[in-house]
């Protein structure tokens, strides 16, 4: 069962390993990210942020997607993390399992519009949360679980 899919361009880090593992009662962290999951050093360090007792996957955006259709994900109260709205999207658009779209953070850069204070989005990623609002997918930010859900 997914209990939540979140995008953050930290990827695994304290707010995630720790308060929204802990909040969602995760057992299971999938980071789906093809650059990661191509890189073993990043791997590595990502390894590093893991919280003992929690299961920790690395699939490409394609093999999350795999892996979630085939069933073999089930068994867990799966916590996905996608770095970025893109990989997000593709996810969504192919799992209907999917129904929610946390936006924890991406990295500002020029050329990006503010939405909020922790999320700078292209024109193209703007298109593409509009079209998963459209589409009944719930997209909200929230930084931390004890913060206030704001949906976009």
């Amino acid at each position: 069962m997914i209990v939540l899919t979140r995008v953050d361009h930290r990827l695994l880090h304290g707010q995630v390993a720790f308060s929204w593992t802990a909040h969602l009662s995760a057992d299971c962290i999938l980071i789906a990210n093809d650059d990661v999951a191509n890189d073993e050093t990043k791997k590595t360090i990502v390894k590093l942020a893991k919280p003992s007792g929690i299961k920790l996957v690395i699939k490409s955006v394609e093999d999350s997607i795999k892996a979630i259709n085939s069933g073999i994900t089930d068994k867990y109260k799966l916590f996905i993390v996608a770095q970025n709205i893109d990989d997000a999207y593709k996810l969504i658009s192919n799992v209907s399992e999917i129904q929610s779209l946390n936006l924890g953070g991406t990295k500002f850069e020029e050329g990006k519009e503010s939405i909020s204070s922790a999320i700078f989005v292209t024109t193209r990623e703007k298109e593409e949360l509009n079209r998963l609002i459209q589409n009944g997918v719930d997209v909200y930010t929230q930084q931390v679980p004890t913060s206030k859900r704001k949906k976009l």
